[in-house]
C-alpha cells in the first residue's frame, strides 16, 4: 500500500513563519515526524498569530513556502505523510 497525504492550509491571508519567534529554531522540518495537533507553523494576518496544527500524526514530507512569505487563504503550506 501507498502512504497517503494531507495539506495544511492557510486559513487567511498573511505572513507565514516557520518559527515561533524571530531567531527561534523552525517548528518543524521536513522529515520529522510529528504528532496530532502539534503546532507546525504560524499565520499572521493583522497583528494577530493563528497557531496551525496538524490534523493527523505524521511525517513532514514537503514545506511549499519560505518563512515569512505572503500567503493566500486557502493556500497549501505543509505536506504531512501518513500511514
Amino acid at each position: 500500500m501507498g502512504s497517503k497525504s494531507y495539506m495544511i492550509i492557510s486559513p487567511v491571508m498573511g505572513t507565514f513563519y516557520r518559527a515561533a519567534a524571530p531567531g527561534a529554531e523552525p517548528l518543524v522540518e521536513i522529515g520529522q515526524p510529528v504528532n496530532s495537533a502539534e503546532v507546525v507553523c504560524l499565520i499572521e494576518s493583522m497583528k494577530i498569530f493563528t497557531e496551525l496544527r496538524a490534523d493527523r500524526a505524521g511525517i513532514v514530507k514537503n514545506i511549499l513556502v519560505e518563512n515569512e512569505e505572503m500567503v493566500m487563504k486557502n493556500q497549501e503550506l505543509i505536506e504531512i505523510e501518513i500511514d
